[in-house]
């Protein structure tokens, strides 16, 4: 249940809304939704709504940074620049003043450790043109393609690495975090944004090799969210995507999760002005048994004025500037974070006490049912407004779809919260909150003494 946070039309399209923590309500919010196969493989997701002369275009090819060979970290990203760069049809780099001159609102791509997606907002009319833009770069990218395109890219993500990463406060303590965590060799060691050597030796047949084996139509999936008639955009797509030869969705190799002993990292950053503590543990895989009560732990722990830290260090005893606890979801293997950043003059020890006892007391007591219904309201609430435009609608469809299978699987992910329960919670914190396999990563300032870094353990 991770979406954006919007809040108007959603009764539209949905009927019902939040429910009291663990009962079911017989109407859950619904995204009417039609899927279907195109005979080249192509997978097709078309959600109708009338009420705003919008379409939102959504295209997930699943491949992500998850999948890529040692070597060749960052590719995924690096590939995902290289198509906004022209395709045959198009022209070189007019993908974003053709969108920009038809009116379009939301133009992008992203990826992730899982997926690579590009979407398009578009006036309704003009659906044809975003489905024309789409087609030729899954079909078409190849006869454009040219050194200088690809060096420029190069720079482009080694320059977004620098500016996200390299240069800005508590960039370092991420890439520390995902080394004590993975060993050499697993994909999720090496960030999204990949290593600088391996960017810089990628090759023009690097990228036509991951383009003729990952965005093959078997491999990809259509979304369509909006006004239109079904009826004619099913014409639209045959016409613009129904050509293209049969393929075959390619296979993945899903790393193992490894085995952690207990680590700590002390990061010098020359960036960073306050400490920061943060403790890691791995956790269950994206919508695996574990995931969701795992989230409920994280709002337990780190919500804003209600958790049990964030009252403890910010409020109570003031030793923390903020605390943030999240659950970081995948399709591979998870992480469960504890983040503390420091306040100047406090005990660092009195902080690392205070988490390790409300972690064991997660462990040993079922949290309260105001905590239990809470943390569920909360995140139903969220969700089921965050519904509102219809790219995340479209978005959360695709999402289903590509993490279990099922783009009608709103209810289903709605109850993996509100059918567990306060001793599941502690059962789940108890299993994969283990103090032996956490990975403490701690952050001081790059010309602070060496006593801030606090006892070796």
């Amino acid at each position: 249940m991770k979406t954006n946070v919007a809040c108007t039309v959603v009764l539209a399209f949905a009927v019902g809304f939040i429910t009291v923590a663990g009962v079911a309500r017989a109407e859950d919010p619904k995204i009417p939704h039609e899927r279907y196969r195109l005979p080249n493989g192509l997978e097709v997701i078309l959600h109708q709504d009338n009420n705003v002369p919008l379409v939102a275009v959504s295209v997930w090819y699943h491949v992500g940074s998850g999948d890529e060979e040692v070597g060749k970290s960052g590719f995924a990203h690096l590939f995902e620049h290289m198509l906004f760069q022209g395709s045959e049809n198009v022209g070189e780099d007019k993908h974003f003043a053709i969108l920009r001159n038809i009116g379009a609102s939301e133009v992008n791509g992203t990826t992730n450790t899982d997926r690579t997606n590009y979407f398009e907002v578009v006036p309704s009319n003009q659906i044809e043109t975003a489905l024309w833009l789409e087609s030729d770069r899954m079909g078409f990218f190849l006869p454009l393609l040219n050194q200088k395109s690809l060096d420029n890219q190069i720079e482009v993500v080694r320059n977004e690495r620098r500016q996200r990463l390299d240069n800005v406060p508590y960039g370092k303590t991420r890439f520390a975090t995902a080394k004590a965590l993975y060993p050499k060799g697993h994909p999720y060691r090496y960030l999204v944004i990949g290593r600088h050597e391996d960017l810089e030796s990628s090759k023009l047949s690097d990228v036509r090799d991951f383009y003729r084996y990952w965005y093959a139509p078997a491999n990809a999936t259509l979304g369509i969210a909006g006004d239109f008639e079904t009826k004619e955009v099913k014409k639209l797509v045959e016409k613009w995507f129904g050509k293209f030869a049969k393929s075959s969705r390619p296979a993945h190799s899903p790393p193992k999760t490894p085995e952690v002993k207990r680590t700590r990292t002390v990061v010098k950053d020359e960036f960073a002005t306050l400490r920061r503590i943060d403790y890691v543990w791995h956790s269950p895989a994206f919508f695996h048994e574990g995931d969701a009560e795992l989230d409920i732990v994280a709002d337990v722990l780190g919500s804003s004025g209600t958790g049990r830290l964030y009252q403890d260090l910010v409020l109570d005893k003031k030793l923390a500037q903020s605390v943030s606890v999240y659950q970081a979801s995948k399709m591979f293997s998870s992480s469960f974070h504890i983040s503390v950043m420091v306040k100047p003059s406090a005990d660092l020890k009195k902080i690392e006490s205070s988490i390790q006892k409300a972690v064991a007391k997660l462990q040993t007591k079922p949290i309260t049912k105001e905590e239990f219904d809470r943390a569920v309201v909360g995140r139903e609430a969220a969700f089921v407004w965050g519904l509102e435009p219809i790219l995340s609608r479209i978005e959360q469809l695709q999402s289903y779809n590509h993490f279990v299978g099922n783009p009608d699987y709103l209810s289903k992910d709605l109850d993996r919260m509100r059918k567990t329960s306060p001793n599941k919670v502690m059962q789940t914190a108890a299993r994969f909150l283990v103090e032996g396999s956490r990975t403490e990563i701690l952050t001081v300032p790059a010309k602070a003494k060496a006593k801030t870094a606090g006892a070796k353990k």
